[in-house]
Formats: C-alpha cells, structure tokens, sequence
C-alpha cells in the first residue's frame, strides 16, 4: 500500500510513503526540480521521521528520491524568490537553515536505523541528506557534490554531516573543488555502503532494513543513541559513557535472552 503525504500550503503530493512490511520508504517527489528541498519538503520529511521513529511496527526507514536525482539540495529558486523581502531574505534564509537543521538531526536522533537509497545526483544539502542517515545504498549511476563553492554559496551545513562521514582531508576537497564524486568513489571514501546496479537501490537498501528488523529492537536504539553520542567525547569520557551503556545493556532483558541463547546454542526468541 502506498500512503500519500500532501503538501500542507499546496494540494500537491511532495513526499510518499511505500509501507514494506516493517520497512519504509519514503520518497522525496518533486522530480522536476530533481527534488530540490524546499521548506515544505523539509518540514513534510522532518515530521515523518519524527512519527515513524515513534511508530512500534516500524523498524527502519529508507529515503529515496523519485525521477532521475536523490537531490539537488536547496531549492535556490525558492530561497532567491525572498531576496525581494525587505530584509533582503535574512528571516527566510535563517528559517530554512534551521528547519533543515533539525531536520538532519531528527534522522540521528531517530530511534530507527535511517537509510539513504541514491540514484542520480546528491548534492549540496542533498549529499548531507546521504550523510545523515545512518547506512547508504547507492546506484552505480549515483553522483555526489557539495557544489556551493561554484556559485558564491559555500556548503557549510553539508559540511558539518560531511566531515563527520569522510576524513578531513577528502571533504575538504569535496567542499573547495566542488566536483562530482562517483558512487565507488564515494564508498572508498565512506560516504556510502554499498554500491548496486540502479534497479537494486531501493530493493537494497530495503533489504538492509529489514536485516536490521531482525535484531533486538531495544538494543538497536540503545546502540544507535550511543554510536552518536560518543562520537563527540574524548576519548576517555567516551570510554566511560560507553561502559556504562553497555552495564544498562546487560540488565536489559534482551541481552539476558540473546546471551542465553548463545549459550544454549539455540536462536534467540527477542522479547517483543
């Protein structure tokens, strides 16, 4: 079944939403624009994530783009459009900053695994979309750019999920050059996982989801939580959290059942 989300200022369908069992799919659909992201985009895929990270039946989203691009990043047309304002724009760029802003940060700290299936270009806030989520799939025919350098507007906010997936070095060069990044050149870099033929991408990246809704549901946002958490501590301070995670993991009932499985040398029955 196919759910539709409509633009609330528009009757138009800019996000849909494909149900897979405990997998879904949700597609950015503004093809002409190569699903550029506008305010309302941002706020429709800001609010789905919020709800299907609350949801009991779902265990992992996709994101994907429909036509021929994952995304072109910011819709400029849009953000130009305001320069007309008598503030030259500053309120519209702030909020359209800071909606996506948390936006990115509602897919980390969603409770559910987020996965990125690429085809076509992603690019400016459209490749911090990618580096948000949490695994990528992308197509052979996949590209990547932080392009903003090219046209007076340097792509900080991509930035900051950017340099957080690739080493310093190869984000720098993807943020100064503002060149296209092939898809196997992009997981080398490890900005993707895994690279498939272009008709596997969704089926792929689906696939992973629901190889994580195998696991232990509790464990798996415990584990997700903490993965981001510690990754901007010390080293020490991150030790020190991270062990005392895993002391509330042992006590969870999961782990009580997963260890005693092992154990037994039987496949574990997950409390639900």
């Amino acid at each position: 079944m196919t759910k539709v989300l409509k633009q609330q200022a528009l009757n138009d369908t800019i996000l849909l939403r494909e149900d897979r069992g405990p997998v879904v799919v949700l597609i950015l659909n503004r093809p002409d624009v190569r699903n550029s992201l506008s305010l309302e985009m941002i706020g429709a895929l800001h609010g789905e994530i919020q709800k299907l990270g609350d949801s009991d039946a779902i265990r992992a989203i996709v994101v994907t783009g429909a036509g021929s691009a994952f995304s072109s990043g910011h819709d400029l047309k849009e953000m130009t459009a305001h320069r007309s304002d008598p503030d030259r724009g500053r309120a519209f760029f702030a909020k359209t900053m800071a909606a996506c802003s948390e936006m990115m940060l509602s897919i980390v700290r969603c409770r559910k695994p987020v996965i990125a299936a690429v085809d076509g270009i992603a690019t400016a806030a459209g490749c911090q979309l990618v580096a948000s989520c949490d695994l990528a799939v992308a197509s052979i025919n996949a590209r990547f750019a932080t392009p903003g350098v090219n046209i007076g507007l340097f792509c900080s906010t991509p930035m900051v999920a950017l340099s957080r997936n690739v080493s310093r070095k190869a984000a720098m060069e993807m943020l100064l050059l503002g060149e296209m990044v092939g898809a196997e050149d992009a997981k080398t870099l490890g900005l993707v996982n895994r690279v498939v033929p272009a008709d596997r991408v969704v089926n792929g990246a689906v696939e992973l989801g629901r190889q994580i809704a195998e696991k232990p549901k509790r464990t798996l946002k415990i584990g997700k939580e903490a993965f981001y958490r510690q990754l901007e501590m010390p080293l020490e301070d991150a030790y020190t959290y991270a062990s005392s995670i895993m002391v509330e993991n042992m006590l969870d009932e999961e782990a009580k059942e997963g260890i005693g499985a092992f154990i037994d040398k039987r496949a574990p029955r997950w409390p639900r």
